[in-house]
């Protein structure tokens, strides 16, 4: 028995309880120094039988009620330790709980807590008469590492004996997971020719176990590289960090490019006897310095290129770099160093090949240079590495050489500009626009001109030595002169082989001359008939084709002939280019249309002058000075009593409408009342029938249908000789047999049903040869027949059925019943 006053430690349990000024004490225990050896010698064999601790509670229930008093200091619970992943037998008991009280009264003992009552539930149990507390399953430390608990004990009902203890539960690590790698593959880089040391990667595993104990501390170790080159260890790995770092100098990307390796990691601090292990691989790139310098292939290059030509490759450099491909230690550039003072040509790098490719960028000249000697240097687009010297292979020789072509005559100035008056005379020599020929180095050859582009047709060319002659009088108020320039397009062509051609541009400024007239503006107006206001006048101004000085300002003036001109109308000058015409004052016209002519003057020297006629629209006016509608269409030129006329004519012209209207209504009144000459059933006339009128039936009807109707006595009609009989007297001879109205017809029966009806009726023999209204849908109070007799099968079979095969679809199995002839 464990007191909470004493102080044992007991190894085999790994349980302790310390209180101060107490000393240890192992008979409470009830445990010999014999019994612990011997548990000491078999404690791999077979468990220890020891008998479980008590913990008292540390204060008696009973104190609590009594006053006020000093209560002295609680005991330390020691924790309860339990290893992990025990076999068993569950439940098993952990440690007893006792009240110093049990002894005079009977104590309920329980738990609570995490494992007990609340999640994970049941994981512990007590005796709630012994106390005594047990674990009902395997624990797991990496699920849960400590439990805490309180032990409550109570009367039987229920009130409170002693105050709660709290127990606390550690689960024991055991080594049961081994380390785990996050990844199975981690890939690392490492620089070519990097010196001892170098860090390259980090790899680490993680183990679920405690790693304050052996359990999850984790070493690591290589257990193999691939490939042994140059050595098989050019790396290590820090045991307990899990860095890698080089080893050994030597790496070399052109020779092993990549290193595989396998990793151990073992807990138990590496101990492999005891420990568990796992692996995982580290692939390591070695990545491309740039310790390759590029070398040409050859330390001469050739090529050669037409004259005049541009973009085109010349030759082709060729290069060699075991450096990465495409990475900017083996991408080529290429310079040209000297030989090309002018800028001719650039060397472009072929992305794919890493080629160098000579391109003409500006036209050589034959007659300028023959050829070429250029110097060419190659490096990368990457510095080399320290250390790392250019090859003398760098550098190449490439000699272009010039083709002669034959090159286009070209004309010196171009476009070549002129200035000359407009208007000179057809044949007038306006300059010689000739061309050259930069073939010096070749035979003479001999130009030739042409005209290519011409608008108005104006120039000539001479063929030889390219005089230029007009052809027309040159207009520079002509749409093809634009901005006072006429442009025209000439050609050279020379006789190599082949022919080779130039375009010339000329340029004729044409100087103006006076040589069109002003003309008035505007054309038409209006004024008022009456001058009473200052404001009444027409603005008028002038245009000219010309420009200055040939324009204006213009001078407007009236004629002096016809003498009415003057009389009724007068100009006044506003500025130089504009002025007013306006009646004179207290002079009225009738409204009407005017034509005012008017001479304008440009400021040419000498001036041109031309008479031009405004038309002048006056007519009566508002007192805004507007013209009135009546005003407008009066200065039309209509009078009053043309405009009454008018007036008139279309008053009459809208009665003759009216009356025409109303007589056409009329007449179609009287067709729709006047009787029809011929009877209604004879017209064969297009007619609207009204079938919405619903009347009283037949009995409403001009006509007795009651003569139409089967008699009920046949004395008066046996008693008749015989012979042609009346449709309401009933025949001595067999009846024909008339077709039966379908209850639903179809609406392509109807009329078969009416045709053969009519057939029967024009064939009865009983039938009056005079016209009868025959009724086929009308219903009597009853058939006196009481069934279709005619159609007995007991006829004498004088009857043919043959018509029936006529009547359609509907009647085809009677057809065939009674038809047939004598085979039935």
């Amino acid at each position: 028995v464990i007191h909470a006053k004493e102080l044992f430690c007991c190894k085999a349990f790994d349980l302790q309880v310390s209180y101060s000024h107490v000393k240890p004490c192992c008979s409470v225990f009830k445990v010999t120094e014999n019994e612990k050896k011997v548990a000491g010698r078999k404690e791999k064999k077979e468990a220890v039988q020891i008998p479980p601790p008590v913990i008292m509670f540390p204060g008696s229930g009973h104190n609590i009620t009594k006053g006020l008093r000093r209560q002295k200091r609680d005991w330390v619970i020691p924790p309860i330790n339990v290893a992990e992943n025990s076999r068993g037998p569950f439940p098993q008991m952990l440690v007893s709980i006792r009240s110093d009280q049990d002894q005079d009264i009977s104590i309920r003992y329980s738990i609570t807590g995490v494992g007990a009552d609340q999640p994970p539930n049941e994981v512990f149990s007590i005796d709630p008469v012994l106390g005594k507390m047990f674990v009902t399953k395997p624990l797991d430390r990496e699920h849960r590492s400590s439990y805490h608990l309180r032990a409550h004990a109570v009367d039987m009902n229920g009130n409170q004996v002693e105050n709660p203890i709290d127990l606390y539960i550690f689960v024991i690590d055991m080594n049961d997971n081994r380390p785990e790698f996050k990844n199975q593959v981690y890939n690392g880089s490492v620089d070519e020719g990097s010196k001892p040391g170098t860090y390259v990667m980090h790899l680490s595993a993680f183990d679920a176990d405690d790693n304050t104990t052996a359990n999850g501390m984790v070493r690591y170790r290589i257990l193999s590289q691939t490939p042994h080159s140059p050595i098989p260890n050019m790396f290590t790995i820090n045991s307990e960090t899990g860095d890698i770092v080089t080893v050994a100098p030597g790496l070399d990307r052109e020779k092993v490019s990549q290193y595989t390796i396998i990793v151990q990691a073992t807990d138990m601090e590496g101990n492999l006897n005891f420990g568990l292990s796992n692996t995982a691989t580290a692939i390591i790139t070695v990545t491309d310095i740039n310790d390759n310098p590029p070398m040409l292939t050859s330390r001469t290059f050739s090529g050669e290129v037409p004259e005049n030509r541009v973009d085109v490759v010349v030759a082709n450099l060729t290069v060699i770099d075991a450096d990465q491909p495409h990475s900017p230690n083996w991408n080529a550039i290429y310079r040209i160093i000297s030989g090309d003072p002018s800028g001719h040509f650039t060397i472009r790098t072929d992305p794919i090949s890493n080629d160098g490719m000579v391109t003409v960028v500006k036209p050589v000249d034959f007659e300028m240079n023959r050829a070429f000697m250029l110097t060419v240097v190659v490096s990368n687009q990457a510095h080399l590495a320290t250390g790392i010297q250019s090859s003398l292979q760098s550098t190449a020789g490439v000699t272009i050489s010039v083709q002669d072509v034959n090159e286009p005559p070209y004309f010196p100035t171009n476009p070549k500009h002129i200035r000359f008056e407009e208007g000179v005379p057809a044949g007038t020599s306006l300059t010689t626009f000739s061309a050259s020929d930069p073939d010096r180095l070749q035979m003479q050859q001999i130009i030739r001109y042409s005209k290519l582009n011409d608008p108005a047709d104006w120039l000539s060319i001479n063929r030889s030595n390219g005089q230029i002659v007009t052809t027309a009088m040159l207009d520079r108020e002509s749409v093809y002169v634009k901005n006072n320039i006429y442009e025209a397009t000439f050609l050279a062509t020379d006789n190599g082989s082949p022919a080779a051609s130039g375009t010339g541009t000329l340029q004729i400024y044409l100087i103006d001359i006076n040589d069109n007239p002003p003309a008035l503006i505007p054309k038409e107006s209006q004024i008022c008939e009456r001058t009473y206001r200052s404001i009444n006048g027409v603005n008028i101004t002038a245009g000219d084709a010309d420009t200055d000085p040939n324009a204006g300002p213009f001078v407007f003036e009236l004629p002096t002939f016809p003498t009415t001109i003057r009389r009724n109308w007068t100009i006044s000058r506003i500025s130089g280019d504009f002025a007013r015409l306006s009646l004179r004052y207290q002079i009225y016209l009738e409204p009407g249309m005017y034509e005012v002519p008017v001479i304008v003057s440009d400021s040419g020297n000498p001036p041109l002058s031309n008479r031009s006629v405004i038309k002048v629209k006056v007519c009566p006016c508002d007192e805004n000075g507007d013209c009135t509608t009546l005003g407008a269409v009066a200065a039309a030129g209509l009078g009053t009593g043309a405009i009454i006329s008018i007036l008139i004519c279309i008053i009459i012209l809208l009665s003759m409408v009216l009356l025409f209207v109303v007589w056409i209504k009329r007449r179609e009144k009287e067709r729709q009342t006047k009787q029809l000459l011929i009877d209604p059933e004879d017209d064969v006339r297009d007619n609207i029938l009204k079938y919405d009128e619903e009347g009283g039936g037949e009995e409403d009807q001009d006509y007795d249908l009651s003569q139409l109707q089967q008699p009920d006595s046949l004395e008066h009609i046996i008693s008749k000789p015989p012979g042609v009989r009346r449709v309401d007297e009933r025949p001595i001879i067999p009846e024909s047999q008339y077709p039966i109205r379908p209850v639903v017809p179809h609406p392509g029966d109807i009329g078969d049903f009416i045709h053969e009806g009519l057939r029967a009726a024009d064939n009865d023999p009983t039938a009056p040869p005079y016209d009868s209204l025959l009724v086929f849908d009308y219903e009597g109070s009853g058939s006196t027949a009481g069934s279709v007799s005619s159609l007995n099968s007991s006829s004498t079979g004088d009857q043919d059925y043959d018509y029936l095969n006529d009547w359609g679809p509907r009647f085809k199995k009677l057809a065939d019943m009674y038809g047939g002839g004598d085979d039935d």
